[in-house]
């Protein structure tokens, strides 16, 4: 399977601080990877770097292509979409102009219409939430909405951080059945930053492990949910 995003000695930098120090990691076509980490290991910020929201150094590609230095705007044209940690739903607007503001990045403006009701079918409570107003909507409610956001940019690649933050266990157990169910209907790439590791390592092709800016620990989830370390440290057992 092709690469989609190839990121080497990658290091990014907030001011003078140096927050990632030379990690290197793949992410294939139609996969999903998941970052693994402590906090303050620099998960987010590897988000961060590949949209362009951070100051970095060394080589991204997507698709063969180099993005490194180029605007959070451009990253996103080339099909990358970010869900940040926190959602950013635009509270005062309705559900559908939330995600109406999803297109905003795209070329291909036909289609839209469609891709709403895709949308809807993913998630019903958010048809049925279509002209309320996204800041009256449940924490999880919000988090489903940020991820049809995403979607309506017809992404090649999601970026998610932390999508379970702050939301009851069976929501996040849903949450992550629609996540499967887009990767594999929609062959949507995936880069998971997520602190409820037995959750991630169990939707994901691939992990790897963060340490203070630096990759410990990297191979197939399944290799690494079973090693002792892992489920001492963030598995709890």
């Amino acid at each position: 399977m092709a690469a989609l995003l190839q990121v080497n000695d990658l290091s990014a930098f907030y001011g003078p601080t140096k927050v990632l120090h030379g990690i290197s990691f793949s992410l294939d076509e139609g996969g999903i990877t998941t970052i693994l980490g402590a906090n303050g290991a620099g998960k987010t910020t590897t988000l961060r770097a590949i949209c362009g929201m951070a100051r970095t150094t060394g080589r991204i590609t997507l698709d063969g292509e180099p993005i490194i230095g180029l605007a959070t705007e451009s990253v996103a044209r080339r099909g990358v979409a970010h869900v940040p940690e926190g959602r950013g739903t635009f509270t005062r607007l309705s559900t559908e102009e939330n995600l109406t503001l999803g297109t905003m990045g795209r070329r291909d403006r036909s289609g839209i219409a469609e891709d709403m009701e895709r949308m809807f079918d993913y998630f019903p409570v958010l048809r049925e939430r279509r002209n309320q107003q996204a800041g009256t909507l449940s924490g999880g409610e919000q988090q489903m909405l940020a991820i049809a956001r995403a979607l309506m940019l017809r992404p090649r690649l999601m970026l998610l951080d932390e999508p379970s933050f702050g939301l009851a266990p069976l929501i996040v157990r849903e949450m992550f059945r629609i996540l499967r169910r887009i990767n594999e209907e929609e062959r949507v790439s995936m880069l998971l930053v997520e602190q409820n590791a037995a959750l991630a390592l169990n939707l994901a092709d691939t992990a790897y492990l963060l340490e203070t800016g630096r990759v410990a620990m990297t191979g197939p989830a399944k290799e690494i949910v079973a090693d002792e370390q892992v489920r001492r440290s963030y598995l709890g057992y």
